[in-house]
């Protein structure tokens, strides 16, 4: 237990790698959109589908967009996928505390009492102590571990008619994920998605790292839905 404690201190929050794209820039007053899913999540009509569209829709209000009444209203057709990875081992370097026992032994002490005839003595007797476990330092140790990437993938096209049966390209694309041993989307997805709303619709900023607390107010919005006000920007990771 105490391994993975010290373990999980060294490096509070999640990391969320971030790969943002723009492939050509958005229109200005694009703002209302569709939301469709695609991929593992399209056939996936669950209480986790919905609740997990229900965070994207929180994460694009952040940025001013809103749900549009319906289709032919609106600008852009936003496709969300969502998943978690095939499992796969790595080697990681943890951090675990080095025990030794320390103290312990035999003192000696004095006791009154008295002797046969009834006068005070002191009496040398002996007194045991146990020796106690203590941490006198700490080591870095590789361990294997098996991993799940939880990833959010959210791309904008702009509501239009097909070009030769080909849709209109994507305006931009986010690619969020995180990585750790849990493989618990519903868990991570406010997490994962809380990162994105700094880059929907943005310019090409390509691969980032942004640090998210799981208690912080970018997740407790995403939690809380929309009709708050949005959270301060994310703080990027340093990398490494």
């Amino acid at each position: 237990v105490l391994v993975f404690l010290f373990a999980g201190c060294s490096t509070p929050g999640h990391k969320v790698k971030i790969d943002a794209i723009a492939r050509q820039e958005s229109p200005r007053d694009a703002q209302s959109y569709i939301l469709k899913t695609r991929g593992p999540a399209v056939a996936d009509d669950t209480l986790r589908t919905r609740e997990a569209t229900e965070f994207i829709r929180t994460a694009l209000s952040g940025k001013g967009m809103y749900e549009a009444p319906n289709a032919e209203r609106a600008d852009l057709v936003i496709e969300v996928d969502y998943g978690v990875d095939a499992p796969r081992s790595k080697i990681e370097r943890v951090t675990v505390p080095i025990y030794a026992q320390v103290g312990g032994g035999v003192r000696y002490g004095t006791v009154a009492g008295r002797d046969a005839q009834g006068n005070p003595v002191q009496r040398s007797v002996a007194v045991y102590e146990p020796p106690r476990t203590e941490i006198v330092g700490y080591d870095e140790v590789p361990r294997l571990v098996t991993v799940y990437e939880k990833y959010l993938k959210i791309s904008a096209r702009e509501n239009r008619a097909t070009t030769e049966g080909r849709p209109p390209p994507e305006l931009w694309t986010i690619h969020a994920s995180t990585e750790d041993e849990s493989k618990d989307i519903r868990k991570y997805l406010p997490i994962i998605a809380s990162a994105t709303i700094d880059f929907v619709g943005e310019g090409a900023s390509g691969e980032t790292t942004v640090k998210v607390r799981a208690d912080g107010p970018g997740v407790d919005f995403i939690r809380k839905g929309m009709g708050q006000p949005a959270p301060k920007p994310a703080v990027a990771a340093p990398r490494g």
